[in-house]
């Protein structure tokens, strides 16, 4: 089976820019897409610069639906938004103030990859943090999801009035070039040792990088198994599965536990898959609806991810009927939630007009 790559680098124009990251791309491009995924053949995709977060978004999601090993190579910088303090990865308009506009939402990795099978995703991660960014990393983890393996380094920034290059990237890049890829674990592995080699012949110190690997392979995980069943138009049985998983959750912790959030968001992501937006709105509406029940704020990356999702589905919803009951439900929500993009409470209610003249 073919794997997929996905290439992405990223830094803001400007004084902002604290790594030159598109300049690894030209090395990781001369690999032959085999030895970067590390399957027979490969399709590449390739972002440098990208302008909007929303087009990252979509490349992003279409990779994580492509079957097979997924290999995503990330080289940029973190930045956190003023408002949730959460961390972004910065694109090209990215600056201080409209981070959660013009970045790269870090969760949206994580949500988007969620319902892979465990050891099919592997993130290999060159970035590079802000000084706030940099003291919220030391207390916080950066999180990939459970089911990935992520490797790779964040390094603090550089000098005042340096850009930085992606030094470990660029390691990888020219170990794979080599024309043979190890294990993920051994090419980071090698790559952390060139870089140690690299600051020794130049007499500089080590970096205080943070560095990381996380395994992510975990026998028996029902997620591969609704994956394949997925993968095969089963879809009954995903769902069943899953079903079992969130009752047992809900029983184990209550319905707002993170354990049957989670079971509920793959539920509403399989009925996605099997072509029944109106069930995935509706399941993606009771997420959120839950979320906030349970206290979390509006504005928490949860309940935005859910009331986005809801949305979105909402608009592939063609019963009319249909559509109108669960527009009245996402409008009440978006009152509450607006989310990132300018103008969803506006287009909810537009919508929902149309609507209702048609009777």
């Amino acid at each position: 089976m073919p794997g997929t790559v996905l290439l992405l680098a990223a830094s803001p124009v400007g004084k902002g820019c604290l790594v030159d990251a598109a300049s690894v791309l030209p090395v990781l491009a001369a690999v032959p897409p085999a030895v970067l995924s590390g399957t027979d053949t490969a399709n590449v995709v390739e972002l440098a610069d990208p302008l909007e977060p929303q087009a990252v978004l979509t490349r992003l999601r279409a990779a994580a639906a492509a079957p097979g090993p997924l290999t995503v190579y990330v080289a940029g910088q973190l930045q956190l938004d003023r408002r949730q303090r959460l961390p972004h990865l910065a694109l090209a308009r990215t600056t201080p103030a409209t981070v959660r506009y013009t970045a790269l939402p870090w969760h949206w990795i994580k949500e988007e990859l969620r319902l892979r099978p465990s050891g099919a995703t592997t993130l290999l991660l060159d970035l590079h943090a802000d000084q706030e960014t940099w003291q919220w990393l030391r207390a916080n983890p950066l999180d990939c999801g459970r089911n990935n393996a992520v490797l790779g380094r964040v390094a603090p920034p550089p000098a005042r009035r340096t850009v930085a290059a992606p030094a470990y990237m660029r390691a990888v890049a020219t170990i794979l070039r080599s024309g043979h890829r190890p294990p993920a674990d051994q090419l980071h592995q090698q790559a952390l040792a060139r870089l140690a080699a690299e600051a020794a012949a130049n007499g500089t110190p080590a970096g205080a990088d943070l560095v990381l690997s996380a395994p992510g392979p975990v026998a028996g995980d029902p997620h591969a198994v609704i994956a394949d069943a997925v993968r095969s138009g089963r879809h009954a049985d995903a769902d069943a599965l899953a079903a079992r998983h969130e009752r047992a959750a809900a029983q184990a912790g209550g319905p707002a536990s993170e354990e049957a959030l989670h079971w509920a968001e793959v539920r509403a992501d399989l009925a996605m898959f099997a072509g029944d937006p109106a069930r995935s709105c509706r399941a993606w509406l009771t997420v959120a609806q839950t979320r906030l029940g349970a206290g979390q704020p509006p504005g928490a990356p949860a309940v935005e991810a859910a009331v986005d999702r809801a949305h979105h589905q909402w608009g592939r919803v063609r019963d009319a009927g249909a559509a109108r009951e669960l527009g009245t439900a996402l409008a009440a929500l978006r009152g509450r939630v607006p989310g990132r993009r300018e103008g969803a409470l506006d287009h909810v209610q537009r919508e929902l007009s149309r609507l209702q003249t048609q009777g």
